[in-house]
């Protein structure tokens, strides 16, 4: 079956791998209909993550093609949400709704297990990762499809901010980073009642536009200092009662703390690197600082009946599909931000 596989340095091929089977009692095998392209994949593309080569994605749906002897909750025909990172269900994590520390589970394409961006994959512990889009596993609205996929990852980290960081009626809440959890976190902050959100740091007019569409009251396109500066003037120089933190670099996180009023909390997702916290500016502000990676699974239940409602429309941040043969394409035009987040069609 054909796969995407990391090479090295900015290179993504798709290559023929063997077919997935199952190897425990537990597993069921998916078959992959669409799948997204992750800002974290690109920094593996970029040559700072997984070693090359490997298999890459973690952003998946699809309908299942077979069970182990164990699998109590799918049964073949079922079509899935798979979550970014596998769990068994049953460890202490798990049951605390903390299934990104599962004792047992891992991340898709790493150490030995499957990934995400290619024709099917074997899914460990099947019962404590799949989720069904609806209660007979039948197959949703095409229509909905492109927003289920957001469940697996980037819309559940958006709202996984906004939870952490207690977004709450009436709040003016701040979303730095105007990449797609960014954009889906100005969704969560909205459903979550938030009075006024002000997305920051962006100049280009197609993300400030979906932006806006996603919710955002107030449009900052300036960064660093000045972005901190105009935050203040919008708040009436008290600063945002929540800022969630959607990109991870050092200088996104120290003014996403800037930005943030004497006792607020910031909400973070983005993945650091080289963040350094300044424990003296939490300190005097009595800044409350949460959030981490997205346990996806935990949060699919609370956020799927709005998707399936039409209530939110998250798949929109999806603003370019590609066929699967057109991987590498997706990953050079998201690298080069020409799309905010490819939609990869499998099949």
């Amino acid at each position: 079956m054909k796969a995407a596989v990391y090479h090295g340095n900015h290179t993504i091929r798709l290559d023929e791998v063997p077919e997935p089977t199952i190897k425990h009692p537990t597993d069921a095998i998916v078959d992959i209909e669409y799948a997204g392209v992750c800002g974290s994949d690109l920094w593996t593309y970029r040559d700072q993550g997984a070693a090359a080569p490997n298999r890459i994605g973690h952003e998946f749906v699809g309908t299942v093609r077979e069970v182990g002897s164990e699998v109590r909750s799918v049964r073949p025909g079922d079509w899935v949400i798979v979550p970014f990172r596998y769990s068994d269900g049953t460890c202490g994590y798990c049951r605390k709704g903390l299934e990104t520390s599962c004792v047992n589970g891992g991340f898709w394409g790493r150490e030995t297990a499957d990934a995400g961006q290619g024709e099917a994959a074997c899914v460990p512990f099947a019962d404590g990762t799949l989720v069904k889009a609806l209660p007979d596993g039948s197959r949703p609205d095409e229509r909905l499809i492109p927003s289920l996929l957001t469940l697996s990852d980037v819309f559940t980290t958006g709202y996984h901010a906004a939870v952490s960081a207690h977004v709450s009626k009436g709040d003016v809440v701040t979303v730095v980073g105007d990449g797609a959890v960014g954009l889906c976190a100005i969704m969560a902050a909205k459903m979550l009642g938030a009075s006024c959100v002000i997305n920051a740091g962006s100049s280009h007019a197609d993300r400030n536009a979906l932006a806006q569409s996603f919710g955002a009251d107030q449009i900052i396109t300036s960064r660093g200092d000045e972005a901190v500066d105009d935050v203040m003037k919008l708040t009436g120089g008290e600063g945002s009662d929540v800022v969630l933190e959607c990109v991870g670099s050092a200088q996104s996180f120290d003014t996403a703390l800037r930005m943030c009023t004497a006792g607020g909390t910031v909400g973070y997702v983005g993945l650091p690197h080289g963040v350094a916290i300044d424990a003296g500016l939490l300190f005097r502000g009595n800044i409350t600082i949460a959030g981490g990676m997205s346990p996806a699974h935990h949060y699919i239940a609370a956020t799927m009946p709005a998707v399936l409602s039409g209530e939110i429309n998250p798949g929109m941040v999806y603003t370019k599909q590609y066929p699967l043969g057109d991987i590498a394409l997706a990953y050079d035009d998201m690298d080069h931000r020409r799309t905010i987040k490819p939609l990869i069609r499998v099949r």
